[in-house]
């Protein structure tokens, strides 16, 4: 595959690729950054920290009939059973995607569930480098591990995955189109040292890799003016898709 080649061809509205983490301390200030942000966001990612503050079903109601997408990032890992039956309680919640990080079997528990939810493996989560899985105990290099994770996801019928945009080209050389490719962890710029975040790419070059979406947070939640910043980034998506 060309470098062109990679950039995703499924036919996804640009404005949707751009994913906006609401990782902010609960529903109230969650739902205040989505009303700042107005227009310039149409998906958003809702997680543990939300989830674990109160009202996480109420903010998923609520930005259903706001007309946004949602992402349900709670990562289950669980015996199949139970994770079988949190797909099947979710399912009709209306959230577009929702994770697994989990075995084979947990994998496939998700996807005989799933509905009209499109299941998402994460593979090495992006906040881990190589030092990080050797204290986990896995002796092989991360590309590697994203592949090998890749694979399973796409055998045990999931739809897509999470990785880094550094492991995104050998996904797509390896699988092609046939798994959405999700990539968090973006950034704008280099990274500062307290920043948890690792194995980041900028967001055109997130696109130029192989992602379907990208999930931003703290670059948008964290700059002066939100909204300025998630036009910034959607401009950079028009750009790269020719729109």
């Amino acid at each position: 595959m060309t470098a062109a080649s990679l950039i995703s061809d499924k036919p996804i509205p640009p404005q949707e690729r751009l994913i906006v983490a609401l990782d902010v301390a609960d529903s109230a200030a969650a739902r205040a950054l989505v009303e700042r942000l107005g227009d310039a966001a149409h998906f958003y990612k809702i997680g543990l920290e939300l989830f674990m503050a109160g009202g996480y079903f109420e903010l998923l109601d609520w930005l259903i009939a706001q007309k946004k997408k949602v992402f349900v990032d709670l990562k289950f890992f669980d015996v199949p059973e139970t994770v079988r039956s949190a797909v099947r309680a979710l399912a009709g919640r209306g959230a577009t995607f929702a994770t697994v990080h989990g075995n084979q079997a947990v994998m496939e528990a998700a996807g005989k569930e799933k509905g009209d939810l499109k299941i998402l493996a994460v593979t090495v989560l992006t906040s881990l480098d190589r030092g990080d899985l050797d204290d986990l105990g896995f002796r092989c290099d991360v590309d590697k591990l994203v592949l090998s994770r890749a694979r399973r996801a796409l055998e045990a019928g999931c739809d897509g995955i999470v990785s880094s945009g550094l492991e995104a080209p050998m996904i797509r050389r390896e699988l092609g189109s046939r798994l959405m490719v999700v990539i968090p962890g973006i950034r704008p710029v280099e990274n500062k040292p307290a920043d948890d975040q690792k194995r980041t790419v900028d967001v055109a070059q997130a696109f130029r890799n192989g992602a379907d979406y990208i999930v931003v947070g703290r670059p948008i939640r964290q700059a002066p003016d939100p909204r300025a910043a998630a036009r910034a980034v959607q401009a950079t998506i028009r750009e790269v898709f020719g729109g």
